[in-house]
């Protein structure tokens, strides 16, 4: 086992500390300014810690009572949700052939790179034929037709990193099964799939972020509690009359919980993802 001196350990930790607080100061400011008064909040010089802990922001935003903030609220929480879903569902049905094709044939990575190219494009060149797609198909102001944007989105990002997945598993085992009269279908189910598990949740994971943070097309194409999504509404409650910034923040808390909880329960598969083909031999 390699020794490592006193100095060695002490930066290491120092830089991992250091990460540590640049990363998680932000959350703890965002959440004591839910917790604070409006009298903590404006007042000068700046109380960075709350004379008394005010929790009724939550009850406001987590109250599913008809014509109020906080049924816009979880309703848009619910749509999110909906949305991210299915467009990340969609997007690995898409990647999965695509990218363990293009694993398996090098000479069609160009294809892939092409896909990867969209990304250049700034989202609003594409406002205009998306609205009119949308519109022509009737689904303006629908969750499903959000997902359909958002899959356009994610296919090609998920295609990306599950093709490095792909690649890391050795194409004997695929030649082996083909030998034992084994079909192309079962291949894919009961052997490159189990063993891709970590690039599949990892691809999954930044999928469901990617659409739960996206805003501009959410803003675009949805107008009303059926369809809004969580930046949405925290834009219309940041953009409307209300004054109080612990509202803003403790919406900020509630929408950053579901992925925050989604990425603690797959956190090993996802380390296990980044890491995957980073060491070989």
């Amino acid at each position: 086992m390699e020794r490592r001196s006193p100095a060695f350990t002490v930066v290491i930790y120092a830089s991992a500390l250091l990460l540590a607080a640049v990363l998680l100061i932000p959350i703890l400011w965002l959440f004591l300014m839910s917790v604070s008064s409006a009298a903590d909040l404006a007042a000068k010089p700046l109380r960075w810690w709350p004379a008394d802990l005010d929790f009724s922001r939550y009850r406001t935003l987590l109250t599913w009572e008809p014509n109020t903030m906080g049924q816009a609220f979880l309703a848009a929480i619910r749509n999110s949700l909906s949305v991210a879903f299915m467009a990340v569902g969609a997007a690995l049905l898409v990647a999965i052939p695509g990218a363990w094709a293009v694993s398996r044939n090098p000479q069609m990575e160009w294809s892939l790179y092409a896909l990867i190219l969209t990304y250049m494009l700034p989202p609003v060149a594409l406002a205009v034929p998306l609205y009119l797609g949308l519109s022509w198909l009737g689904l303006l102001n629908s969750t499903f037709g959000l997902a359909m944007i958002y899959l356009s989105i994610l296919a090609p990002f998920t295609a990306w990193l599950l093709k490095s997945g792909f690649d890391a598993i050795p194409r004997d085992i695929e030649a082996s099964a083909r030998i034992d009269g084994a079909r192309l279908d079962q291949i894919l189910r009961i052997l490159i799939l189990p063993l891709a598990a970590p690039a599949l949740s990892t691809a999954a994971l930044f999928a469901l972020l990617l659409s739960w943070d996206e805003f501009f097309y959410a803003l675009l194409f949805t107008s009303d509690q059926k369809a809004k999504t969580v930046t949405v509404a925290i834009a219309d409650i940041a953009g409307g009359r209300v004054s109080d910034y612990g509202l803003i923040a403790a919406a900020g808390v509630l929408a950053a919980l579901p992925p925050l909880l989604i990425g603690l329960l797959m956190q090993r598969a996802i380390v296990a993802g980044l890491t995957s083909g980073g060491v070989k031999g």
